[in-house]
């Protein structure tokens, strides 16, 4: 059983045992937290999409971690100009464990 939640301004499809990367939650590690945000639930061959959540549908997980991503450096230049900008930006995450998904 799958379901495609939106967290973040994001959406993931994701199943039970799954690991998952989103955007930062206020939430320590190791709390399990409730998702409600369920546009569809897929089980096999049978999908039930919401319109546009799915009533009822929860996907419970657990916080593993808090972290950030790799730097992305943005270089801004303009030629002949003698201008140059350079800056560096760490996206937050925190890592997911999908335990359940209950339609």
């Amino acid at each position: 059983m799958y379901a495609v939640i939106k967290t973040g301004g994001k959406q993931y499809k994701v199943a039970a045992g799954e690991k998952i990367k989103v955007e930062q939650i206020a939430a320590d590690v190791g709390q399990e937290i409730v998702i409600d945000q369920v546009l569809a639930v897929g089980d096999g061959a049978e999908l039930k999409v919401g319109t546009p959540l799915v009533a009822g549908a929860t996907v419970t997980a657990t916080v593993v971690a808090q972290g950030k991503h790799d730097k992305v450096r943005i270089f801004k230049m303009r030629r002949r100009k003698h201008y140059q900008k350079r800056q560096g930006h760490r996206q937050t995450y925190t890592e997911l464990e999908i335990s359940a998904v209950q339609a």
